[in-house]
């Protein structure tokens, strides 16, 4: 990805020159950083933390990747140098992301909770909470960093209506509250067509008229006589602190925070510490779900194990009926594993993450690892029924398919090598599949010529011992003839 995405949070109540201030700094900061081709800022809005004054946001387009071949060009290292650049502004949070793999899942590559209120208690109840899970999140290694765009600082205006006085001057206390919202929040109207396009009409007063608590004045609501009043006089305001905006998940009042996993960690293994933090800090009537991407990958990953075991049941059933033994099959299913922790062990030489291309290296792996080992039992199988004894057949089928096996596995290991060492656009993925795959192969291969024939020799023998071939009814038929 060659997109960074800069979220920027002053303090609440921040007016837009102070954000704006805030965010030249940030970009004086920023701006020389070599891998860096063009950027745009906005005050005013946040990617996060959404639209306000007191945000703002940076979207960086990197350099391609002909540009930035060094070590240290890549997106998270950039992201870190934005970091190291930043830290030491005390006056704003900041963030810095890359966008999401999948557009429309999230807002961020990361992951992607809410902390919700199950039991119906106060928001400051649920902000504490929350930060307590993130100071948790941030104590863990797997975690980069985690923040929360909410606050309960923000200054407000709380409006109070005099109902009594509004039934006595025959003004409806909602026509107060319409005209409040029509002159400051706005109000929709209607439409019009204009140069062959539509516009929506708004009908809202204008900046001026509406900066302080003394335009109520000028506000009118009618009365069902027909005659005008101020709304200032049906009105109380109070000054207090609270949320800028409130969200609900799932029906619950629920609080969003962002992370990223730390360089080194996958994003399962983020979403594992944020199971055990949540276990350790949420306390009874609180909980959480993840969202975005992380949601499908949370929800998902606790049935890959269950489909794998599928897999190898129904592998194990072709394979009884393709060898009409229920022991032999064991030996080619055993013999897999070693080519899996060459993949591993591969992965952790070239500190790559358990990702999900690597998982798709394993499938492709494991078919060419037991087509091997089906290769060197069904030789030997073949073999021991001409009367070959069981060692003998081991060794004549490790012998025989040697050439056959380095061919095939050789060939894949040349044919991986350009994903293994590949550079630029989706480098990362193709990697991921190129070692885990080579690693396999390699120690995988090297293992299956020696472990493949003794693991043929002990389940050959425990399948003569307690199933002794059966004679087929024909052949019974045609001796007794």
């Amino acid at each position: 990805m060659g997109t960074v995405f800069v979220d920027v949070r002053t303090s609440p109540g921040t007016n837009l020159e102070t954000t704006q201030t805030i965010v030249n700094e940030i970009q004086e900061r920023i701006q020389d950083i070599p891998q860096i081709k063009m950027f745009s800022k906005i005050v005013g809005n946040g990617m996060i933390s959404g639209q306000g004054a007191a945000n703002g946001m940076f979207i960086i387009r990197l350099k391609d990747w002909d540009e930035r071949t060094q070590k240290g060009d890549d997106i998270n290292s950039v992201i870190s140098e934005i970091y190291r650049r930043t830290d030491d502004i005390a006056s704003a949070d900041i963030m810095a992301f890359a966008q999401p793999m999948i557009p429309g899942y999230g807002v961020s590559s990361g992951f992607e909770i809410y902390v919700q209120d199950q039991k119906g208690g106060t928001t400051e109840d649920l902000l504490t909470i929350t930060k307590n899970m993130i100071d948790g999140l941030n104590a863990r290694p797997e975690i980069s960093r985690a923040t929360t765009s909410f606050d309960t600082k923000f200054p407000q205006y709380l409006v109070e209506i005099d109902a009594a006085r509004c039934k006595r001057n025959g003004v409806s206390p909602a026509d107060v509250l319409n005209v409040l919202s029509g002159y400051i929040g706005g109000s929709y109207a209607s439409n019009m067509n204009r140069f062959s396009k539509l516009y929506r009409v708004m009908v809202q007063a204008s900046p001026e008229y509406r900066l302080d608590t003394e335009s109520l004045d000028n506000m009118f609501v009618r009365n069902d006589a027909g005659e005008m009043s101020p709304v200032s006089q049906y009105l109380t305001l109070t000054r207090v602190y609270g949320a800028e905006t409130l969200s609900h998940f799932n029906l619950f009042s629920a609080i969003s925070v962002n992370g990223t996993p730390a360089p080194g960690y996958s994003s399962g293994q983020a979403i594992q510490a944020v199971h055990e933090v949540a276990a350790q800090t949420l306390p009874a009537g609180y909980g959480f779900e993840f969202s975005g991407m992380s949601r499908e990958e949370a929800s998902t990953g606790s049935s890959t194990t269950i489909i794998f075991i599928i897999c190898v049941v129904f592998i194990y059933l072709i394979l009884c009926a393709l060898y009409e033994s229920v022991f032999i099959p064991i030996a080619v299913i055993l013999s897999v594993p070693f080519g899996l922790t060459g993949s591993f062990l591969f992965a952790k030489m070239f500190g790559l993450e358990n990702n999900i291309y690597l998982q798709i290296g394993l499938l492709m792996l494991i078919g060419l690892l037991a087509k091997t080992a089906i290769l060197l039992t069904e030789y030997a199988s073949e073999r021991r029924k001409h009367g070959m004894s069981i060692p003998q057949a081991a060794i004549s089928a490790a012998q025989i398919r040697l050439r056959p096996i380095l061919m095939t596995s050789l060939t894949m290991i040349f044919g991986m090598l350009p994903l293994m060492f590949a550079t630029g656009v989706g480098a990362n993925g193709n990697i991921s599949v190129g070692v885990g795959t080579v690693g396999g192969m390699l120690i995988g291969t090297i293992a299956l010529l020696f472990i493949v024939p003794v693991l043929f020799i002990i389940f050959q023998s425990l399948q003569e011992k307690y199933m002794p071939e059966r004679k087929r009814p024909e052949l019974e038929e045609s001796k007794s003839n």
